[in-house]
This record gives C-alpha cells, structure tokens and sequence, in this order.
C-alpha cells in the first residue's frame, strides 16, 4: 500500500506512562515504574510503523496508551488533529471506531461461552443502529473477509485453532472501519506458516480498507517483513527510528546492532557476528542515570552514564539517541 507522508495520522508528543508503586496504609506512590518514558513520533495514514524492543521494554504498554486502554502520565497525542490523550471514557467512545487492537492472545478476550457470531455482533449492537438480520450479513461478511465460512458463526472459541481465533480478532478489528489497528504481538503465538498466512491476511486488508498500523513485535525478521519504517525502543525510551531498510542495512544505535545480530540466518554458513549484551534488564522502576542502555552499552563512556542523549537526524529520516554516534 502507499504511504501517504502528506497526510499526518498520530502525533505523539514527549509521551509517557508511569505506573506507580504504592506502599503503607495510604498507598502513596513511592516510585514509579516508568514503562514509557518520553516518546515523539508521527505515523502517516497508510504506513505500518513498527515497534521492537526485548520484553519489559515498554511496547505493548505504548500500543495501549494509543488507544485509550492506558492513561497518559505525560506528553500528548494527537489524532487526526485532534487531541485524545487522557479523554474521558464517554468522550473516547467518539474514536473508538478508528482505534482497534489486534491482540496476542484473541481467546483470553473473548467469552468461551458466547459462539463468535453473537460476540462479533455485540460491537453493532453496541455502535450502530443495524437490525438483526442486517448485523448478522455483517458478521457473515466479515468472517469471509478474513478466511473464515458462514458455519464458523455458530461455533465456539475453543474450536478454534490459533490462527482462526486470530482472523476472528481480525474481524473484530475491522468491524467499524477504523483507520488505526494497533496489532500487539500477533503472530507471535502462531507456528511459522500461520504466521505467514496471518501477515498476509493483514497486508491484503490493509490495502483494501486504507488501514494503518502500529505493529509491535519481538521477532525483528517479522516486522521488517510488515513495516515501512521501525522504531526501536529499550526500557520505555526510544533509540533509533528509521525506514526499514535503513535499520536493517544500516544500525546506528549498538542496541539495535545487538537485536539485529541475534536473527537467524538462513544458510547457516553465513554466520553473524553475534553481539552479546552484558547484565540483564535495568528495571523500570529504577531507572539508570543517563543513557538507558549505557549499562549494558559495549561502546558506553562515563558521560553516558550521566547525560541523555539527544535524538538527533543523522540521515534522512533516520534518527538515533546516541552520544557515540
């Protein structure tokens, strides 16, 4: 699909979620976990935008401050020229038909007592006006939509296999035309070759409904595959951001040179120069001094212990968070 860049879909400005801790009989925040911690970008309408990062690094929980299901701390976001940060959940419903989320796990939110085609109708009887009969053509239509038949309306979610229960909640995604998915790690649960189907399945409809995403995952080899631009984020902070084929063929950040170094080859006699970070994880809630990632940086120096780096454009389009580079 193209990407119309003139066309300016999200805004995120200085964006940042801090869950705090709470002790005593009070419960008073005495620290925060900062999941998310001062992210600025733009998504174009039609772009799929990308987002890795290793588990705890704040991604799924940025997908979610996106679209309401999470409260901003700080910062701002805007949609389509209109700011959503914090709304009010009567004020929110207004975007809830251009915001949706695929999610990892589709079973663990859908009722195992409810056969798909009643939950799958509830979002048009909770958002529109339709009749019955014209609900249920809907839903009939939606599930041929995303590969499924007319006698999967009546079954059950557990006699669903993983892929199928991912195209349901791809059909419940796409059931109000929305102009945003946010896709939460979903083909992460699957084998290989649903995988491949899933992702082209959402390719196929992104292209027909215009759709864009923000598609957040671990497996690098994935998002290069579903992404135009990637953006890397290590423990709530964001590092580099780039086309994906700059981040791929050209990593300026050592955490992204990291990431890309632990992917697989095809031919395993084309061996990669593995890049072995040291330490584990600094926990978000006590968050280093500096650079996020100088205590675990192979090139750090002592200022990055004690001054954030600025994100700077180094090239075209490319931007990093990096004092060394």
């Amino acid at each position: 699909m193209k990407v119309n860049h003139q066309t300016q879909l999200l805004q995120l400005n200085h964006v940042k979620k801090h869950f705090p801790i709470k002790k005593g009989l009070l419960q008073r925040p005495k620290n925060y976990v900062k999941a998310v911690n001062g992210i600025n970008l733009t998504v174009s309408e039609g772009e799929t935008l990308g987002v890795v990062g290793e588990s705890g690094c704040g991604k799924s929980t940025l997908g979610r401050v996106v679209i309401g299901l999470e409260k901003l701390s700080d910062g701002s976001i805007q949609f389509k020229d209109e700011s959503i940060g914090n709304l009010s959940e009567r004020k929110l419903k207004k975007y809830k038909k251009d915001l949706q989320m695929i999610f990892q796990d589709p079973f663990a939110s859908l009722n195992p007592r409810q056969k798909i085609g009643n939950a799958l109708e509830e979002i048009f009887i909770i958002h529109t006006n339709m009749s019955k009969s014209e609900r249920k053509q809907k839903v009939l239509s939606l599930l041929k939509e995303v590969g499924l038949k007319e006698e999967h309306y009546d079954r059950y979610p557990r006699e669903f296999s993983g892929g199928q229960r991912q195209r349901v909640g791809i059909a419940r995604a796409l059931a109000l035309n929305p102009s945003l998915i946010v896709c939460d790690e979903a083909v992460s649960a699957l084998d290989v070759s649903v995988q491949a189907q899933i992702m082209k399945l959402l390719k196929d409809v992104q292209t027909k409904y215009e759709l864009t995403y923000l598609f957040i995952s671990h497996d690098l080899g994935v998002v290069r595959y579903m992404s135009d631009r990637i953006l890397v984020m290590y423990l709530g902070a964001q590092v580099e951001l780039g086309d994906s084929e700059q981040i791929y063929k050209n990593p300026l950040h050592p955490y992204t040179k990291a990431l890309l170094s632990a992917i697989p080859r095809p031919n395993p006699k084309h061996k990669r120069n593995r890049i072995k970070l040291q330490g584990d994880l600094p926990s978000a809630s006590n968050y280093p001094t500096g650079c996020p990632f100088h205590t675990r940086c192979p090139i750090a120096q002592e200022h990055c212990a004690e001054i954030v780096p600025e994100w700077r454009e180094i090239e075209e389009n490319h931007f990093v968070a990096c004092h060394e580079v």
